[in-house]
C-alpha cells in the first residue's frame, strides 16, 4: 500500500526538524553599536591653521564617553588626532603617559603675539584631574610652538574617539575630544 505524499512530506519535515535542520533560519544577530557610537580609532585631522589661542582645558564624564575640551579665545579651524607617542613641542621628547597614548594637536598657539602665555598649567603632566573616569587615565600638556599646541590623553585602551569644533561662547570656540568607554 502506498503512503500518501502529504504524509511522506510531513515525515521528512519532522525528521529534519528533529535533527536540527530548519527550512528558514533567521539571520544572525548583529550587536547594536555601544550607545549608538559609530566612531573609529583611526587618525583624524583638519589641516587649517588659525589665529586662535588656547585659554583653558577641562574634562568631563558622560554616560558613554569621557570628554576633553580645549577652550580658545577665537575660532579654531584645525587639529590632528591619532593614537601614538606624544612628544613635547620643540624638543621631541616623549611624554610618558598612563595608559594608551592619544595625541591631540590643536592648530593654534597657547601664547600671544608678544610671547605671553594664554595657557600655562602648573603641572604639565596632569592638566586635569581624571581620577574615577571610565576611560581617561591622564591628560598632559606638550607645549606650544609656531601654531601647534599639543595635548596627550592617556586612555585605558585604544578606544573609538571623535573630535569636534564647536563655536562659542562669544567669539571663542572649543575643540572637543570624546573617547568612548568601550567598543
Amino acid at each position: 500500500m502506498k503512503k500518501p505524499l502529504a504524509t511522506l512530506g510531513t515525515f521528512v519535515l519532522a525528521v529534519g526538524l528533529a535533527t536540527g535542520m530548519s527550512a528558514a533560519a533567521p539571520p544572525p544577530a548583529t550587536a547594536a553599536p555601544y550607545c549608538g557610537i559609530t566612531w573609529g580609532s583611526t587618525a583624524k585631522s583638519v589641516s587649517t591653521m588659525s589665529s586662535a589661542q588656547v585659554t583653558r582645558v577641562r574634562t568631563g564624564r558622560h554616560d558613554c564617553y569621557d570628554r576633553m575640551v580645549v577652550d580658545l579665545n577665537y575660532k579654531v579651524k584645525g587639529y590632528a588626532a591619532r593614537y601614538g607617542s606624544i612628544q613635547r613641542v620643540g624638543t621631541g621628547t616623549h611624554i610618558p603617559m598612563t595608559g594608551t597614548d592619544l595625541s591631540i594637536t590643536v592648530y593654534a598657539n597657547a601664547y600671544t603675539s608678544a610671547g605671553r602665555p594664554t595657557y600655562n598649567p602648573s603641572n604639565w603632566n596632569r592638566v586635569a584631574n581624571v581620577a574615577g573616569y571610565d576611560t581617561f587615565r591622564q591628560v598632559a600638556y606638550g607645549g606650544s610652538f609656531e601654531g601647534h599646541t599639543v595635548f596627550g590623553i592617556g586612555n585605558r585602551a585604544r578606544l573609538p574617539y571623535r573630535v569636534l569644533i564647536l563655536d562659542g561662547p562669544g567669539s571663542g570656540s572649543r575643540l572637543v575630544v570624546d573617547v568612548a568607554h568601550r567598543w
